[in-house]
């Protein structure tokens, strides 16, 4: 299903693909969802771990279209040169913006990643993707927005994906 056609008033767990394609500009799907989540017409929700994931990727991003590391094994390159990582702001200021758009962040605790080991067991997906799940499944959600496959795979998870990315 596509963003777009999330109802009003629904609980949705953003996943972190959602808010780097906003970001970065690449689509007007998810700016518009996340618009949406802003005035209040839809509830977002994300998690603590999704949020370290969005600071990682945009600051490899980040060092990449300053020119100052090179495609390929990136956090390797910024942990041999951490006067690079020195030097970064932008993802930060990026990511300092989420909750401003109205997305509750859930917090990540000792039990809900013994909990996502059960997740693992039953559907095979990884570490950040079951407690993803772990994590709906407490706060008795079922959809989720993310452009990740995986999640089709889930029983009973309504994903919705944005169509231009």
């Amino acid at each position: 299903m596509r963003l777009e056609e999330i109802e009003r008033g629904q609980a949705v767990f953003i996943d972190a693909n959602i808010f780097i394609y906003h970001l970065t500009g690449r689509s007007e799907a998810c700016k518009a969802f996340l618009e949406r989540c802003e005035v209040g017409e839809i509830r977002g929700f994300t998690g603590a771990h999704v949020i370290l994931e969005v600071l990682h990727r945009l600051m490899m991003l980040e060092a990449v279209q300053q020119g100052l590391i090179s495609p390929g094994n990136l956090a390797r390159r910024l942990k041999e040169h951490p006067q690079i990582v020195k030097t970064l702001t932008e993802y930060s200021r990026h990511v300092s913006r989420i909750p401003e758009m109205k997305v509750e962040i859930l917090n990540l605790e000792l039990e809900l990643i013994q909990a996502s080991q059960e997740v693992r067991r039953s559907t095979g997906l990884l570490v950040y993707d079951s407690i993803t799940v772990a994590m709906m499944e407490r706060a008795g959600m079922n959809t989720i927005a993310t452009r990740d496959h995986d999640f089709l795979d889930v029983p009973d998870l309504q994903v919705y994906v944005p169509e231009d990315t």
